[in-house]
Protein backbone atom coordinates (compact mmCIF):
# COMPACT_ATOMS: atom_id res chain seq x y z
CA UNK A 1 0.00 0.00 0.00
CA UNK A 2 1.18 3.48 -0.73
CA UNK A 3 -0.29 7.09 -0.01
CA UNK A 4 1.14 10.14 -1.58
CA UNK A 5 0.83 13.54 0.35
CA UNK A 6 2.10 16.90 -1.34
CA UNK A 7 5.32 16.73 0.50
CA UNK A 8 5.54 12.88 1.66
CA UNK A 9 4.95 9.12 0.76
CA UNK A 10 3.53 6.31 3.15
CA UNK A 11 3.88 2.84 2.28
CA UNK A 12 3.64 0.09 3.98
CA UNK A 13 5.63 -3.33 3.11
CA UNK A 14 5.39 -6.98 4.12
CA UNK A 15 8.91 -8.32 5.91
CA UNK A 16 8.70 -11.84 6.89
CA UNK A 17 11.18 -13.21 9.93
CA UNK A 18 10.70 -10.55 12.19
CA UNK A 19 9.78 -11.97 15.59
CA UNK A 20 10.79 -9.60 18.34
CA UNK A 21 11.15 -5.78 19.63
CA UNK A 22 15.09 -6.32 18.41
CA UNK A 23 13.62 -7.94 14.85
CA UNK A 24 11.97 -4.10 14.29
CA UNK A 25 14.82 -2.21 15.25
CA UNK A 26 16.61 -4.02 12.76
CA UNK A 27 14.44 -3.10 10.25
CA UNK A 28 13.90 0.39 11.34
CA UNK A 29 17.54 0.96 11.28
CA UNK A 30 18.48 -0.09 8.09
CA UNK A 31 15.08 1.49 5.90
CA UNK A 32 16.23 4.59 8.28
CA UNK A 33 19.39 5.30 6.44
CA UNK A 34 17.53 4.90 2.83
CA UNK A 35 17.92 8.71 1.49
CA UNK A 36 14.41 10.63 1.96
CA UNK A 37 13.26 8.27 4.60
CA UNK A 38 11.54 10.11 7.38
CA UNK A 39 10.32 7.56 9.39
CA UNK A 40 10.01 3.77 10.15
CA UNK A 41 7.55 1.78 11.73
CA UNK A 42 8.33 -2.20 12.15
CA UNK A 43 5.91 -4.43 13.64
CA UNK A 44 6.98 -8.02 14.53
CA UNK A 45 3.14 -9.41 15.15
CA UNK A 46 2.23 -8.00 11.76
CA UNK A 47 5.15 -8.33 9.98
CA UNK A 48 4.05 -4.71 8.08
CA UNK A 49 7.01 -2.06 8.15
CA UNK A 50 5.33 1.40 7.62
CA UNK A 51 7.83 3.67 6.02
CA UNK A 52 7.30 7.45 5.25
CA UNK A 53 9.65 9.43 2.86
CA UNK A 54 9.83 12.21 0.46
CA UNK A 55 9.15 10.10 -2.53
CA UNK A 56 8.21 6.46 -3.40
CA UNK A 57 11.33 4.44 -2.45
CA UNK A 58 12.83 2.04 -5.13
CA UNK A 59 11.48 -1.88 -4.49
CA UNK A 60 15.33 -2.44 -4.52
CA UNK A 61 16.75 0.15 -2.06
CA UNK A 62 13.94 -1.37 0.60
CA UNK A 63 14.47 -5.13 -0.31
CA UNK A 64 18.50 -4.82 0.07
CA UNK A 65 18.04 -2.51 3.30
CA UNK A 66 15.94 -5.63 4.85
CA UNK A 67 18.52 -8.09 3.69
CA UNK A 68 20.79 -6.24 5.55
CA UNK A 69 18.99 -6.19 8.52
CA UNK A 70 18.86 -10.16 8.48
CA UNK A 71 14.95 -10.31 7.18
CA UNK A 72 13.03 -10.99 3.85
CA UNK A 73 11.42 -8.38 2.28
CA UNK A 74 7.86 -10.02 1.17
CA UNK A 75 6.77 -7.26 -0.99
CA UNK A 76 4.44 -4.15 -0.08
CA UNK A 77 0.85 -4.91 1.58
CA UNK A 78 -1.96 -4.89 -0.20
CA UNK A 79 -5.80 -4.70 0.21
CA UNK A 80 -6.07 -1.92 2.81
Amino acid sequence: MTAETDTQTTTVYRVTGMTCGHCEGAVTTELSALPGVSSVKAVAATGEVTVVSAAPLAEEDVRAAVDEAGYEFAGTASGR
